[in-house]
């Protein structure tokens, strides 16, 4: 039996890894009860309303970054997967490393199409950064899954993100052979101007006939190489068990991904495989969607940085009702009238600003230092009215310095909604919105401020950030 090679002149080692889940958590058991049948064990992530791929994204790609220590102005490019990208024609990639805080000049490629994106992101930045056309390769896979109102996917599908730094030089991790199979056979897919995914026509013909004999011989080919962990696909929650056996192997590690967040799509093979990477061995990656499957494997050497907090990026999450998770997917809207933005998020206004609002950016007086927020309002110092301005990254922490809760908003608005003014750590002063109802935040507060969802405009999504109370933990609790 033979494995393919993986075609790449160097070898191609990860840095680091970072992960990130919906806020929400909806049990399967209620899914299936929706609907008057069971919905099986476990439960899936989703999206709160302020979220979405792009600010899953952004959270993995941050936390891997800071787990590597490395600052994302020296990252050569971005390899972004996701079977659904914000823009179904639009900058997805760029207001993503933009507000990652990549270079102008930064390179890379944006996959999409399927729930394969994700492997298909990792091996284009490997072949990259393995020729030499990119030093740093950032890769993120990552998918928001939109069932159909009572499908029986709808128990299954998560959202989430995965990231992992990629280089040539030395690292805990090398990426090895690859091995793709492909069938040209319809399962779940969405036509033009659908929202939602169907669900598979025929389960057992899908099964049978397609799924696992794919998987299966991708996961033999991978097996020549002494596979210790397993990542394994898991539609319905129980073909990876019995992929696993036909493969020699116990419950693969990609099992605990799965119960916890679900079926993340085109994030759910590098996911899977993200806390395996904790431990020294040999872990085989497998990844399917669109009639194709593909395999990977992975030699840890030693734990890869940011890989022991996957499993705490992936826990908590709020209980979320079936009505709820509908609310915050859009497929239950309240009728009456909704108060529009002033301006189209494709104006002049956001043209301009967009750069300042997604790099986070401050304006630095040279003769007195004081940051001046945000930049395109004040093209004056605010403290001594210098001239001499320097737009400068703003700091991502900073304190509470006073707060308000608005009780009653306009739809699309939701009440209670926190507005609060913010020092940050380096004396800028910023005012935003706060996640949550308010019952978390006081004056004094240490907060961070994340990428979020403000509104979906015109059939455009416009982000920004806000304010997220930390929570410290305890010794006990590490």
């Amino acid at each position: 039996m033979t494995v393919e090679s993986a075609f790449v002149s160097s070898p191609v080692r990860i840095m680091s890894v970072g992960a990130a889940a919906g806020g929400l958590r909806l049990a399967a058991a209620d899914a299936g009860a929706a609907w008057g049948r069971p919905g099986g064990r476990g439960q899936a992530a989703v999206c709160a309303p302020d979220e979405d791929v792009l600010t899953l994204a952004a959270e993995a790609a941050g936390r891997a970054l800071h787990a590597a220590g490395v600052d994302p102005q020296v990252v050569d490019g971005l390899w972004w997967g996701t079977s659904r990208p914000p823009f179904g024609e639009g900058p997805s990639h760029s207001l993503l490393a933009a507000a990652i805080g990549l270079p102008a000049n930064s390179s890379g490629v944006l996959c999409s199409g399927s729930t394969h994106a994700g492997v298909d992101a990792l091996l284009a930045a490997a072949d990259a950064v393995a020729a030499g056309s990119a030093r740093l390769a950032l890769v993120v896979a990552a998918d928001n899954q939109l069932p159909g109102p009572g499908t029986a996917f709808e128990a299954r599908a998560g959202a989430a993100a995965v990231a992992l730094l990629l280089r040539a030089e030395p690292g805990p991790a090398t990426i090895g052979a690859r091995v793709t199979r492909t069938r040209p056979y319809l399962d779940r897919y969405r036509g033009d101007g659908e929202p939602a995914t169907r669900d598979v026509y025929d389960a057992r013909l899908f099964r049978e006939e397609v799924f696992m004999p794919l998987v299966t011989e991708v996961g033999e080919q991978l097996g020549a190489l002494d596979v210790t962990t397993w990542s394994l696909p898991d539609p319905d929650g129980r073909l990876a068990s019995v992929v696993a056996r036909r493969l020699g192997s116990g419950a693969p590690a990609s099992s605990a991904v799965y119960t916890a967040v679900g079926d993340t799509g085109a994030a759910a093979a590098l996911l899977g495989a993200a806390e395996a990477l904790d431990a020294a061995g040999t872990v085989g990656v497998v990844a399917y969607g669109g009639g194709r499957a593909t395999g990977v494997v992975v030699t840890v050497e030693s734990p890869v940085p940011g890989s022991a907090a996957v499993a705490d990026a992936l826990s908590g999450g709020t209980p979320a009702s079936y009505a709820q998770v509908l609310r915050a997917r859009g497929q239950l809207l309240a009728s009456g009238e909704t108060v529009p933005m002033g301006v189209p998020p494709e104006s002049a206004m956001f043209v301009r600003g967009m750069s300042e609002m997604l790099g986070l950016l401050g304006a630095r007086c040279a003769d007195c230092g004081t940051i001046s927020t945000p930049p395109s309002i004040h093209p004056t110092c605010i403290n001594c009215g210098g001239t001499k301005l320097e737009l400068v990254p703003l700091a991502r922490r900073g304190v509470v310095h006073t707060f308000v809760v608005n009780q009653t908003m306009p739809a699309p608005f939701v009440a209670p909604l926190p507005i609060a003014v913010v020092d940050l750590e380096d004396g800028a002063r910023v005012m935003l919105q706060a996640i949550g109802d308010g019952s978390d935040i006081k004056i004094g507060g240490e907060v961070e401020l994340v990428l979020r969802r403000y509104a979906h405009e015109r059939g455009v999504p416009v982000y920004g950030f806000k304010a997220h109370p930390v929570v410290e933990r305890s010794p006990s609790d590490s």
